[in-house]
């Protein structure tokens, strides 16, 4: 009985000892921390006042507190920032598909405006506006000095408007100007044609219009080709496409895929990231696919490759991804505005973090800088001649009509697909891997 007094008694002295040497120290630490955030507190309020009192010009209240909030933020990473109720109002109708502007995303890196991509058909590309491309002025106005928020401010105006941007760019010595007139940009988020047998499906962004224009665009082009049966494959373009909805990127993932999961997101705590899997059923049915991605493909474009890439579901050809493999939540706030916060990373199946490091193709195809066509090169080839251009040749007589016919629509298919190598190299690449695939599959 005496050994079980001892024990607790020394297991209370234990606990006396424990409380005085360690939680004390913690609840001092505590404490500490607490003093030290309210002295910052305390020295943003000097600050805030000393700006309003003593500034050489009036400020205003408002603008400061915005500028407060946008700088702790942008502070933490390129993508997190606080969106005025003006912003917020621009990236909700982004999603839907329709917004003025140039039709560029950019990012910041070294203190420089970069481009992310140029949005297909937009005033952007239309002047020749290139993934990587480093803006350095606005109308003759250095970006040097200035906030990723700030430099896309002075690239807004009125539509209609002509604005003047200085451009650095790989491979050309020089810094050149380039002229684009601001214009109301309404993506198609899909479009869909057909190389012979075989679907492009080129996308450009994740909005709330991607996967019911994918579904419905695929379907219509299966539909014309006869049916499932006579489709040969997919491409599916998502080259200079920087991203969108993670939501969307899901769902275009799983339209093709039957099982497994599609991507992860891990958070700062253990125990808040998630995971997304496919659900049965493949719109194309197995058929082989070709996805092309470049520079200017990121975030949710990104996933989709990852996960179409993880499960051998498709070949990835082009040359890396952007390297952007964070989700921003868009947390909105009294008075209309918003922050746009980086909240988690995601993984691909496999789990890996493609931050910083971008999708790597496959098979790496560049896409060749286009040349102007000199009046000498403007001429076709001469023709090369064959048995068929010999006088008195023998006729074959083992191939039907009908095997003859086939065999000129899949030279011709062929024919047209090297003509394509003039215009986009990496697509035509990339039809000639998806027609290989077929013709393995078809044995």
């Amino acid at each position: 009985m005496k050994r079980y007094v001892v024990a607790g008694f020394g297991g209370a002295l234990a606990g006396v000892v424990l409380a005085t040497q360690v939680a004390a120290p913690l609840l001092a630490q505590e404490r500490g921390q607490t003093s030290s955030v309210y002295e910052q507190l305390d020295l943003f309020g000097d600050v805030f006042e000393r700006i309003r009192n003593q500034y050489v010009d009036d400020v205003e209240t408002a603008q400061l507190i915005e500028a407060a909030i946008n700088g702790m933020l942008t502070s933490l990473d390129p993508h997190s920032g606080y969106l005025p109720p003006d912003d917020f109002d621009d990236m909700r109708t982004q999603t839907r598909g329709s917004f003025g502007g140039l039709g560029i995303e950019v990012t910041q890196e070294d203190g420089f405006i970069k481009v992310v991509t140029p949005m297909d058909g937009t005033p952007a590309d239309q002047a020749g506006v290139e993934p990587g491309d480093l803006i350095t002025h606005v109308d003759g106005e250095s970006l040097m000095g200035l906030n990723l928020s700030q430099a896309v401010d002075l690239m807004r105006g009125p539509v209609g408007s002509e604005i003047i941007i200085t451009v650095i760019r790989d491979g050309v010595a020089e810094p050149f100007d380039l002229s684009i007139i601001r214009d109301t940009i309404r993506l198609q988020a899909v479009r869909v044609r057909t190389e012979g047998n075989n679907v492009i499906l080129r996308v450009t962004t994740f909005n709330e219009q991607t996967f019911p224009n994918l579904r419905d665009g695929l379907q219509e082009a299966i539909d014309d080709l006869g049916g499932l049966d006579e489709l040969g494959g997919v491409v599916l373009d998502m080259r200079n496409n920087p991203g969108g909805l993670l939501t969307q990127a899901i769902r275009v993932s799983d339209a093709f895929l039957d099982r497994g999961e599609i991507v992860s997101t891990r958070g700062r705590d253990e125990g808040a990231g998630e995971r997304f899997n496919a659900q049965s059923g493949d719109l194309i049915d197995g058929k082989p696919m070709v996805v092309l991605v470049n520079a200017g493909s990121a975030s949710a474009s990104e996933i989709v490759a990852g996960a179409l890439q993880d499960h051998r579901r498709a070949i990835v050809v082009g040359t890396r991804s952007f390297g952007k493999g964070s989700v921003q939540t868009v947390v909105p706030l009294r008075g209309d505005g918003a922050i746009r916060l980086t909240t988690s990373r995601y993984y691909t199946p496999s789990g890996r973090s493609i931050q910083a490091l971008g999708v790597s193709p496959d098979i790496v195809v560049e896409q060749p800088r286009r040349q102007p066509i000199e009046e000498d090169q403007a001429e076709a080839p001469p023709r090369t001649r064959s048995e068929n251009d010999l006088r008195g040749r023998l006729d074959n007589s083992d191939i039907t009509d009908d095997e003859r016919r086939q065999l000129e629509d899949e030279r011709r298919q062929a024919e047209d697909v090297a003509r394509m190598r003039q215009d986009d190299y990496q697509l035509a690449y990339a039809l000639d891997i998806l027609r290989g695939l077929t013709a393995l599959n078809g044995r």
